[in-house]
C-alpha cells in the first residue's frame, strides 16, 4: 500500500478587518481585577468571620478556613464579583463617553 503525498496548496484568505475598540471593548486591567476580587472578598470573609466566628470557635482553625472559604469563595466567584465588574464596566464606559464628548466640544 503506497501513499501519495498531497501537496498542501496555500490559498490567499482576505485579511481580516482591523479591530476598533468599540467592536470589542477592553476588560479591565489584571490589576483592576485583582482589586475588585479582594473588594468581594475581604467583606465577605469579615461577615462570615463575625456569623460564623463564635459557632466554629472550638474547631481547628483548618476546619474554620475549610468552612468559610466553602461560602465565600463561590459567593463571590458566582454574585458578587460579577456584579462588580459590570458596574466597572458601565463606569468605564460612561467616563469613556464623557471624555470623547469634552473632545468633540473643544475640537468643534
Amino acid at each position: 500500500m503506497t501513499t501519495e503525498a498531497t501537496p498542501i496548496i496555500a490559498e490567499s484568505e482576505p485579511a481580516p478587518a482591523p479591530a476598533t475598540e468599540s467592536a470589542r471593548p477592553q476588560g479591565p486591567s489584571v490589576h483592576m481585577r485583582a482589586l475588585i476580587t479582594w473588594l468581594a472578598i475581604f467583606p465577605l470573609v469579615s461577615i462570615g468571620m463575625l456569623l460564623l466566628g463564635p459557632f466554629m470557635e472550638p474547631w481547628h482553625p483548618v476546619l474554620r478556613a475549610l468552612v468559610l472559604t466553602a461560602f465565600v469563595v463561590p459567593t463571590a466567584v458566582y454574585l458578587v464579583v460579577p456584579r462588580m465588574l459590570a458596574g466597572h464596566g458601565h463606569l468605564s464606559r460612561k467616563i469613556a463617553a464623557r471624555s470623547a464628548l469634552r473632545t468633540a466640544r473643544k475640537s468643534a
